[in-house]
């Protein structure tokens, strides 16, 4: 059988386990409950790759008690049942050691699913033991999250990577036949995305695609360097996960730099989305709520050009179109910024859940019927063109909210022209 270099060299023991030192080491969470022996049900929560099915295995072993193991890809309601029915059967067998159950990528499992297991977790018939790569406190339903312990598990450093390579090459039964030299690290660590299994993988694809089958060496010599994985794997796969939390941080911080006016970090998040594959009108669309949310009528023409890009990334795609981002994602950064009609209508949608369904004065009612006109219906109505300026004073709230000012401008060349400009209209009667 061929099994994998991830798989041949999977850690036994906390000791072998590398990395979560706050976890695992000497005083870490995890140690001090094998230790006594009580064993909560938890979470782990991390990036892919990061050893969350390991160290659920290794808790199994050490803490001596029956494993069981599903897959929330390919694993529904029935297969959990079947699982927690050999767990009662055994419960006399097991005492205090009850089974544990490892379910990994629980986070797609719906909340039927996770209701499933509910009963289970609380009466101790199983310890569940959680692998996601997405927020718990989103993908994980209240009642079970209340019941487990939430661990993260941190992404490795370069230092752990480098450590993992070099204890590959000295434990492995198949690589320590080859005399390896690690001369350069940084592609293979780059191709990896801090992901231990893609690590080990390309580890593997070089040292035996560079083998000569024809060499009579005792110990073929392999050097690995830069250029050489870069030519092996060919494709640089970079870290982008478009539906978990890598998603939502780098749109986050795409956003926030946007925001904070630096066109510089703003494109290369920007390039980072792009380069991990990430739909192009996605992020059209958040340049446009974007346009309105944080620059508004400070420059108006921004909400002009983010729809405009969202218009010709539609119609032009891949790659071209991320010309066109660039250029709107510049503009967007550089430009003035203002959350005024953001904050506005935040204001409006409050006072409204406050002050319930106010009645429409009389004056500004539509009467399209000669009953409405009887019932006073647009009495009193003064039409803005027939005046001077196209304006005259009228009162457009209703009477228990008569002076609310809900938009206050923002301090910035465009909308103090704005501010000055409603002053003059009103003077007074609302705080511009």
């Amino acid at each position: 059988m061929n099994i994998p270099l991830a798989e041949r060299i999977r850690p036994k023991t906390l000791q072998e386990y590398l990395s979560q030192q706050h976890l695992v080491g000497e005083t870490g969470a995890l140690t001090k409950q094998l230790q006594s022996g009580m064993i909560p049900s938890m979470l782990f929560w991390g990036p892919p790759g990061i050893g969350k099915t390991t160290l659920a295995t290794i808790i199994a072993s050490q803490s001596k008690r029956p494993f069981y193991q599903l897959s929330a890809v390919d694993s529904g309601v029935a297969a959990v049942r079947k699982i927690i029915e050999k767990a009662k059967k055994a419960e006399g067998l097991f005492t205090t050691k009850n089974p544990i159950l490892f379910i990994d990528e629980i986070h797609r499992f719906s909340k039927s699913q996770q209701d499933s297991l509910l009963s289970a977790v609380e009466k101790g018939l199983v310890t569940l033991i959680g692998a996601t790569t997405e927020n718990p406190s989103f993908e994980v339903i209240p009642a079970l999250l209340s019941r487990c312990q939430v661990y993260v598990l941190q992404s490795f450093s370069k230092k752990d990577l480098e450590d993992l390579l070099k204890r590959a090459i000295a434990i492995d039964t198949v690589l320590m036949k080859y005399d390896i030299e690690l001369q350069e690290t940084q592609a293979i660590l780059k191709l990896s995305g801090g992901d231990a299994r893609k690590l080990l993988n390309i580890l593997e694809l070089v040292v035996i695609s560079e083998i000569s089958q024809s060499s009579t060496d005792e110990k073929q010599k392999v050097v690995i360097t830069n250029k050489m994985v870069q030519h092996k794997v060919q494709k640089n796969t970079m870290l982008y996960d478009k539906t978990g939390d890598q998603h939502y941080d780098i749109v986050s911080a795409f956003i926030k730099s946007i925001r904070g006016s630096d066109p510089n970090a703003a494109i290369y998040w920007l390039a980072r989305m792009i380069e991990g594959g990430e739909d192009i009108t996605f992020i059209a669309r958040r340049l446009v709520i974007l346009a309105s949310e944080d620059i508004g009528n400070a420059n108006p023409n921004a909400l002009l050009l983010a729809n405009a890009t969202f218009q010709s990334v539609t119609s032009i795609g891949f790659p071209e179109s991320s010309i066109i981002l660039s250029q709107c994602v510049i503009y967007l950064a550089s430009s003035v910024k203002s959350n005024a009609s953001y904050l506005a209508i935040k204001k409006g949608q409050q006072l409204v859940k406050q002050t319930g369904d106010l009645s429409v004065p009389f004056s500004i009612r539509n009467a399209p019927t000669k009953l409405m006109k009887e019932l006073g219906y647009g009495d009193n109505y003064a039409y803005a063109h027939d005046y001077e300026n196209a304006f005259v004073p009228h009162e457009f709230l209703p009477k228990e909210i008569i002076g609310t000012t809900l938009y206050q401008a923002g301090n910035n060349a465009k909308e103090n022209q704005l501010k000055a400009y409603l002053k003059s209209l009103w003077k007074d009667k609302y705080d511009f």
